[in-house]
């Protein structure tokens, strides 16, 4: 079963923006994911997730994800996550989080899985993968969906993602206070 599946099969995909094939058999998502529902108040009504991955990116290929990027409100929200969709990770995907209060960026492995986690203080998601894979806005400016995904996964797979190395319990000590600045009308 693919990721996909998955999600579909237990309603885990939250405000998809894209869901789809890419190239080369690869199929990608954008959008959030569910990592704890929200209340059913009625049969076709349910508040927002409790818990959610908000700003996904990832590519796939049949049963594992390639390569998985997310906003996690909490480094506290790296478990229930990870316990949730672990079965479609393997050595070779590559994993980066942005969380927002996170005080300090690390790389750590998880039950095998490297995991490369960044805080998150005001950009989004999408800006800092451009920023870390060295592409310009301006290069996907033409691009559909499919092709802006395909072309920051294939330049990811070329950069320099990981932070200073050290385990998953240093990383969970460096939880501060949400950095997150909300942006808009107050």
């Amino acid at each position: 079963m693919s990721i996909l599946e998955f999600m579909k099969e237990n309603d885990l995909a939250w405000q998809p923006s894209f869901s789809g094939e890419l190239s080369q058999g690869l199929v990608g998502y954008r959008g959030a994911l569910i990592i704890e529902a929200g209340k059913q108040l009625s049969p076709d009504r349910v508040l927002p997730p409790k818990i959610q991955a908000r700003q996904v990116l990832l590519v796939s290929k049949e049963s594992s994800v390639a390569f998985f990027s997310c906003e996690l409100d909490s480094i506290a929200h790296f478990e229930p996550f990870f316990e949730k969709y672990k079965a479609f990770f393997t050595p070779e995907t590559l994993v980066i989080l942005y969380v927002t209060d996170l005080d300090k960026n690390g790389t750590f492995s998880y039950e095998g899985i490297t995991i490369n986690a960044y805080s998150l203080a005001e950009s989004s998601v999408w800006n800092e993968l451009l920023d870390l894979s060295g592409l310009e806005k301006g290069e996907l400016k033409k691009m559909d969906n499919a092709e802006k995904i395909e072309a920051l996964y294939d330049a990811l797979l070329s950069s320099d993602c990981t932070a200073k190395a050290m385990s998953y319990e240093e990383v969970l000590s460096y939880k501060g206070k949400s950095s997150k600045k909300i942006m808009g009308a107050v």
